[in-house]
């Protein structure tokens, strides 16, 4: 890994390490008596969210990029202690019902926020590039997803939307509405400009925000949306492998993108085959969800974001290379 790359992973490693630990430790002891959903949020907020700023570019003349970014930095890991705090109260210590885990979720939110307000800014400033606007989405839905939580940690209902619902809407935000966008803006930024495009990072904005809507109001909807999501997404795996196969890359970068595609054509297959498998083993969906929810949060995802923070680092190599 070059310098320069060492130099922006060296701060964000010292709170990620601490928060790597603190994720095991909350999927693995009985202490954290924590719903699954609970669990992926807060593994979003201490790992997820690091490994994202990395991949963030900004403009050092835009000083209020600047700024942002660099709170952004300094502040992930308290936002994220203060969302751990939160669902610690309600779950642990007798507040649940209380004011007390939303006032503590408060924190997470603004952190959300921020992250809203450098995606703004980068949209602002990308002047029409398609895969900036797509990060910068990818960046606001994360702020969504810090509104629902902080709904969830109120036990507030809002419209037909019960509690659950503001969780899975908060899971669906810190995933795979803002995950997703990045991914394919950071393809688009390696990929060879092709004339659809554009409409994938169109189908890509729009189709998380009919999942959100159609959960709480219409399921057609929703349907509708998860089927252009999973689309999208089936276009970006698709190119993302026939690059990775075109071009010599750190093989690191390969094996964990190729690890992340993977992961979602598992999901895709388990689907498929769901009612099979549930006649065979008497198997309900509550037992796939884990299945569904691990191979996409720590395949899809968290092998996906690796994969392009070790991609960033073999394109940076190639670039050092040739201009010698």
């Amino acid at each position: 890994m070059n310098s320069s790359l060492k130099q922006l992973m060296k701060p964000l490693l010292i709170p990620a390490i601490p928060g790597g630990i603190i994720t095991i430790l909350i999927f693995y002891f009985d202490y954290f008596h924590f719903e699954l959903v609970e669990k992926f949020l807060l593994f979003a907020a201490f790992v997820i969210v690091p490994l994202v700023i990395l991949l963030l570019n900004y403009d050092e003349k835009n000083i209020q990029q600047r700024m942002v970014y660099a709170a952004i930095k300094w502040l992930q890991f308290p936002a994220a202690l203060l969302a751990l705090i939160s669902v610690m109260s309600s779950k642990l210590w007798g507040l649940e019902g209380t004011a007390i885990p939303g006032i503590l979720s408060l924190g997470w939110l603004l952190f959300t926020l921020l992250l809203g307000t450098y995606g703004l800014i980068t949209i602002v400033i990308s002047k029409g590039k398609a895969a900036e606007i797509a990060i910068g989405a990818g960046l606001v839905y994360f702020f969504i997803g810090g509104i629902w939580f902080t709904l969830y940690q109120y036990q507030t209902d809002l419209y037909q939307a019960n509690l659950t619902t503001h969780a899975l809407s908060s899971v669906h935000f810190h995933f795979s509405s803002a995950i997703v966008p990045i991914f394919i803006g950071a393809l688009g930024r390696i990929m060879t400009k092709k004339s659809w495009y554009p409409w994938v990072v169109a189908i890509d904005i729009i189709g998380p925000l009919l999942i959100a809507v159609g959960m709480i109001f219409s399921k057609p909807i929703e349907y509708i949306g998860v089927t252009l999501f999973a689309c999208n997404i089936v276009i970006y795996t698709t190119y993302l492998l026939a690059y990775l196969r075109r071009n010599s890359l750190h093989n690191k970068a390969t094996l964990f993108l190729g690890l992340s595609c993977i992961a979602f054509y598992t999901v895709i297959v388990l689907s498929i085959l769901y009612p099979l498998l549930r006649n065979i083993f008497s198997l309900t969906i509550l037992d796939f969800i884990p299945i569904y929810g691990s191979l996409h949060a720590f395949g899809f995802v968290l092998c996906g974001l690796i994969g392009w923070v070790y991609m960033v680092d073999s394109i940076k190599k190639q670039l050092t290379y040739g201009n010698r």
